[in-house]
């Protein structure tokens, strides 16, 4: 296995983390199952559905940025061709 298929694997693995902290985020936090839920526990569900938001996009930004740089080294292996100097740096 290459650097490349492991890249895509991690990608993959990563989108099914970000499945997974969008069900923490969607859960209730409170529940009909207890009557009288402590403000510190509301707090703590509260804070807990907030990082999963967080790491949900902190996430998706780095698969992102992985996806951009595997199709980058594609395009950039295909973009290599006899240039000039000038029309090399012009963009």
């Amino acid at each position: 296995m290459n650097v490349k298929d492991t890249k895509r694997n991690i990608i993959q693995a990563g989108q099914k983390a970000v499945d997974e902290l969008i069900r923490v985020a969607e859960e209730k936090i409170i529940t009909n199952t207890e009557d009288d839920v402590s403000a510190d526990r509301l707090k703590n569900a509260a804070a807990t559905k907030k990082l999963a938001i967080f790491d949900a996009f902190e996430i998706l930004t780095r698969i992102d940025e992985e996806r951009s740089l595997l199709e980058g080294e594609n395009q950039a292996a295909k973009a290599k061709s006899f240039k000039g100097f000038a029309e090399g740096r012009s963009k």
